[in-house]
């Protein structure tokens, strides 16, 4: 095995607030994902990130990142914020699952290191807005949400493909857990 990209970390991973507003708990859950997801990638090298160890499934452990990496840009730039020059990462109108279909071990740092920072901006994004009730600024599907909607989603979408990495981290070297 080569150097992992993201290397090993003990768990410090605390639970999201149990009693607190709507906003601390719907953002708290959706950092504790985002911090699961670099812990189930933590001590893996490029190869061991873009196997697809789950047949006949084209699902890798780096293609989900990819993919985690352009559902931030889409709920948190484009949707929340209207943006309309947010850059398509990996999926365009030819290929659209080139998050999961093209990704691979050459450009798998890069990969990680363009979801590190979509979290930068997408963090900052989100941290802006206050009112959870009212539409946002952009549209999905050209209806209207609000900022819960959009929380919400992101916490089902982190919660679905974090899944997803349970099972190909396991079928990689046999590592399991929350």
């Amino acid at each position: 095995m080569t150097t992992p990209i993201v290397p090993e970390r003990d768990d410090e991973r605390g639970d999201p607030p149990k009693v607190s507003g709507e906003r601390a708990v719907l953002d708290g859950w959706l950092d504790l994902y985002r911090d699961t997801v670099l812990l189930k990638i933590a001590g893996l090298d490029t190869e061991q990130l873009a196997r697809r160890s789950v047949p006949p499934s084209t699902l890798s452990l780096i293609g989900v990142v990819r993919h985690l990496t352009e559902v931030e840009a889409y709920w948190l730039r484009v949707v929340l914020d209207d943006e309309q020059d947010v850059p398509d990462y990996y999926s365009t109108a030819d290929e659209p699952y080139g998050d999961f279909d093209l990704a691979n071990a050459a450009d798998a740092a890069a990969n990680l290191a363009a979801y590190e920072r979509e979290l930068d901006v997408t963090r900052a994004r989100a941290a802006a807005w206050s009112d959870l009730d009212s539409p946002v600024r952009g549209l999905r599907r050209g209806e209207p949400v609000n900022l819960r909607w959009i929380l919400v989603h992101l916490v089902e979408e982190y919660a679905r493909h974090l899944g997803h990495m349970d099972l190909l981290r396991e079928a990689v070297d046999g590592r399991t857990g929350y």
